[in-house]
């Protein structure tokens, strides 16, 4: 048997190790199979129009309807004082597990639309096509939005917007005070500058108030519902809220 020369071995390998780190090079990641919608890919985010150099009219505006594999979706807005009051969807997918979908992922589209002032928002898991459609449908919105803006507006949201900070409400639980920031006559932002802290409330707060200062600037007043399992917080927040309302002019 003739024995092979070390420098043909020695050969054979580095050829072999190369031919291997082609093929892997070679290779396609896969698509992020985090959810049932992302086999197709979402377009990418919209960019985002808002901001002083350009604003956005006041009033109520409806974007494009936008097509996705599971059906159009059309996002309607609500400005006031150059700010995004109140977003939602008119169209969603509907039907079998998209219904789940929907109801799980629009609400939270809705939140960040107002949150961001803008059509850069984070899709939501699970959700991957419905939130690529709100992100279209919600640009178009803005698109709108900005084009009937009268002229020589820049500025203008600044210079009425005020922030307004209500009486604290005291609870048993502890002082409850809400911080509101109000323009055109709306609310654009709540807060809760004091809540409940300490042992079980750590939780209860931190559940309750995003919730309660989604409800505020949505409702524009503070008949607002209360959170369940936060009485008490719920109660002493709408208090501060309506104190806050009074001081800015109601």
């Amino acid at each position: 048997m003739r024995k092979s020369h070390p420098v043909r071995r020695a050969v054979l390998a580095t050829a072999a190790t190369v031919s291997g780190i082609v093929l892997l090079l070679s290779l396609k990641p896969a698509s992020d199979p985090g959810s049932a919608e992302a086999a197709g890919g979402a377009p990418p985010a919209a960019e985002s129009v808002q901001g002083g150099a350009r604003p956005i009219g006041d009033g109520t505006v409806t974007g494009d309807a936008a097509q996705t594999q599971y059906g159009a979706v059309q996002v309607r807005l609500t400005v006031s004082g150059g700010r995004i009051t109140k977003a939602e969807a008119v169209q969603a997918p509907k039907g079998g597990q998209s219904d789940q979908i929907t109801s799980n992922a629009v609400p939270r589209l809705n939140q960040a639309a107002v949150q961001t002032q803008s059509g850069d928002i984070d899709a939501v898991s699970g959700a991957t096509y419905t939130s690529a459609g709100y992100k279209e449908s919600l640009q178009s919105a803005l698109d709108k939005a900005r084009a009937s803006a009268p002229a020589g507006t820049g500025g203008g949201d600044a210079a009425q917007a005020q922030t307004v900070t209500g009486d604290a409400a005291q609870t048993q639980y502890g002082p409850v005070q809400v911080r509101i920031t109000v323009s055109g006559g709306q609310i654009t932002k709540a807060e809760a500058v004091q809540a409940p802290k300490g042992g079980q409330s750590d939780q209860i707060t931190s559940n309750a108030v995003p919730k309660l200062n989604q409800a505020a600037v949505q409702a524009g007043t503070a008949d607002i519902d209360a959170v369940s399992g936060a009485t008490y917080t719920s109660a002493g927040y709408k208090e501060s809220l309506q104190s806050a309302l009074d001081k800015a002019g109601g």
